[in-house]
């Protein structure tokens, strides 16, 4: 399998941090965000990765370079000066990730999430992995009925931003800018969208104190 990892947007919500540094370069017990899931790909057995960019792409291409340090293959999915959003950074990303079904992972998360054992099922279009809401998101995103998720307003989970993808959960869109929940809620509606919960570690480093947050706590359990 295949994977993209998500590395494309301005990281709004983490200025004045990301003036001058993309966010998945952004450092986590002394090591990028981004290369915390190089290495975890790798481990997976991943070996071929598609990075998206946008906003001060030449960091990032400077920092990973072709991926051969941390035990992958890097291709770069470069969006211009305009980042495409999650759905339209990745539809434009399929002709490199071939036809079979992809991970795609959030770089700017932190997370113990064994990518090895996130699978597709044969009738699904997409598998998505969810958490117990944090408390900066509490109304969470979707439900899950067994492990069919459905849209709905009580007894929600939130989506971890990693999931495995067909290409042809794309089918019909056009090249572009727009976001991947319109088109999750499509497959959702057809009842092609599987889910799991994930009850490990997980964060999003999206603001300044939740990576402070993240940082301390992690330095008192080293």
């Amino acid at each position: 399998m295949k994977a993209m990892l998500l590395a494309a947007g301005r990281g709004e919500r983490l200025r004045p941090i990301t003036d001058s540094l993309p966010k998945p370069l952004v450092r986590v017990r002394g090591r990028p965000l981004i290369a915390w899931h190089l290495a975890a790909l790798a481990r997976a057995g991943v070996r071929e990765v598609v990075i998206n960019v946008s906003w001060l792409a030449e960091q990032l291409r400077a920092a990973l370079g072709d991926g051969r340090d941390y035990g992958v293959t890097i291709t770069w999915s470069d969006e211009g000066p305009v980042p495409l959003e999650t759905g339209g950074g990745i539809f434009r990303a399929v002709p490199l990730l071939g036809p079979e079904p992809f991970l795609v992972v959030s770089s700017d998360i932190w997370t113990d999430i064994d990518f090895a054992r996130v699978k597709l099922e044969p009738d699904a279009h997409a598998h998505l992995v969810l958490i117990p809401n944090p408390p900066h998101h509490p109304r969470g995103d979707f439900g899950l009925e067994g492990d069919v998720v459905v849209n709905r307003d009580s007894e929600r989970l939130t989506y971890a931003n990693v999931g495995v993808y067909r290409p042809e959960f794309f089918s019909g869109c056009t090249p572009g800018r727009f976001p991947l929940l319109a088109v999750l809620n499509r497959a959702i509606a057809a009842r092609r969208v599987r889910g799991e919960v994930h009850r490990g570690e997980w964060s999003d480093v999206g603001t300044p104190e939740r990576l402070a947050n993240l940082t301390a706590r992690l330095r008192a359990v080293e």
